[in-house]
């Protein structure tokens, strides 16, 4: 299957979404900063996306919701509340994207982090990061706010997944909306169809104390009006972002790989039993009996929650199961947190790439994004945002 790269136009990048905070940059900082901020933005121009600009119907439709009169003067100074590299998820991973993309595409704005720190977890951030959320520590969500507050942000950009906040459903959180006195902008990572009692509470305050919604599928901004009664006009829909990545010959990049010479079907992120990558490595004792040459490469560290909880356990069964079906030798991990770099390396190599997650109710899949945008073809379990993307044979889907 090939898949031209017209059909991927829509997939506007990560930047696509600083559009959406885009009006509020304003060249407003210091001397060194600005030096500092236009060598970041040198640095970082050449591997990020391309963005397509709308720029004066998003700046008079930001600027309607916000209540700013037309003409009136944007907020110059942005925070981004989320999980940042180099903590290893998927939020982390985004939030950083965005961060840069923003910071390459407007150098001279003033663009601070807020990262949320996991129980005994210490990190080495950027410069970028002013301030950092103890995840468990309500008390450091007050004190998050003060500090936005006090240092004249004028928007804050909020990554929500419930999962990476403290709190029943992640609630700690509402205390750091509730306190500030800038509007808000919320990319909202997970939008659930089924919510239980302490999910809806926090999503239904999250929705009321938010300027903007934004969503990345379908799915997503039909589950926040159906179930949580969110006004459609209040609902940006902006694709999930991806890498530029060229459209090339995956022999070029199996030289670097060790896997030249193989038919590469490729899974990579971060790994836990939902993943249902077992599956997979059931059905290549029939795959290989016909592609002797096929291997399956399995890229990522298992998820740092998992691993808490149960070590390498489901890394280790996978690889149990390998090798009882005697495929051992055409199934290759990578166990460690795939870098930018590396990621990109690993895409350009697979013939297919395959996401065979296990639930369905999953509205976004970044890995899906990425292997979508390199024009790779594809196969994948019907999970929502699986289902949206490879509508129109974009991709094959296959239940378990």
């Amino acid at each position: 299957m090939h898949l031209m790269k017209t059909e991927f136009e829509s997939f506007e990048g990560r930047r696509e979404e600083s559009e959406a905070l885009k009006e509020h940059l304003a060249p407003v900082a210091t001397t060194k900063e600005i030096g500092m901020l236009s060598q970041e933005s040198a640095s970082l121009r050449g591997p990020l996306v391309r963005f397509k600009v709308r720029t004066l119907a998003l700046e008079e439709k930001l600027a309607a919701s916000l209540g700013l009169r037309s003409g009136a003067s944007l907020p110059s100074r942005i925070a981004v509340i989320g999980n940042y590299l180099p903590r290893q998820c998927g939020i982390a991973t985004f939030t950083t994207d965005l961060c840069d993309a923003i910071g390459a595409e407007y150098g001279t704005a003033q663009l601070l982090a807020v990262p949320v720190n996991d129980p005994g977890s210490q990190y080495s951030y950027p410069a970028r990061v002013r301030f950092e959320l103890m995840e468990g520590d309500p008390s450091s969500y007050d004190d998050a706010a003060d500090f936005l507050n006090f240092s004249n942000v004028d928007l804050v950009s909020l990554q929500h997944e419930y999962g990476i906040f403290g709190g029943p459903a992640g609630s700690h959180i509402l205390r750091l909306l509730r306190r500030l006195k800038m509007p808000v902008v919320t990319t909202l990572h997970t939008v659930l169809r089924d919510p239980d009692a302490h999910q809806r509470i926090v999503m239904d305050e999250i929705a009321a104390l938010s300027d903007r919604l934004i969503v990345m599928s379908e799915h997503s901004s039909r589950f926040l009006q159906e179930v949580f009664r969110v006004p459609e006009e209040k609902i940006d829909l902006i694709p999930h972002g991806i890498p530029d990545l060229p459209f090339g010959d995956p022999n070029y990049y199996k030289d670097s790989s060790g896997t030249e010479g193989k038919a590469v079907l490729l899974t990579f992120g971060l790994l836990s039993p939902n993943k249902g990558i077992e599956s997979v490595i059931e059905a290549l004792p029939r795959i290989v009996a016909q592609h002797a040459e096929a291997v399956y490469v399995i890229a990522g560290a298992t998820h740092p929650h998992i691993r808490r909880r149960e070590g390498d356990q489901y890394r280790l069964q996978l690889q149990a199961l390998a090798r009882k079906l005697g495929v051992e030798r055409n199934v290759i991990f990578h166990n460690r947190f795939v870098s930018p770099e590396e990621m990109a390396q690993f895409v350009g190599s697979a013939d297919i790439y395959i996401t065979p997650y296990r639930c369905e109710a999953q509205v976004v899949s970044g890995t899906l994004a990425y292997a979508l945008g390199a024009g790779k073809a594809i196969i994948s379990t019907p999970y929502w945002h699986a289902a949206e993307l490879l509508d129109d044979g974009r991709g094959v889907l296959a239940r378990l």
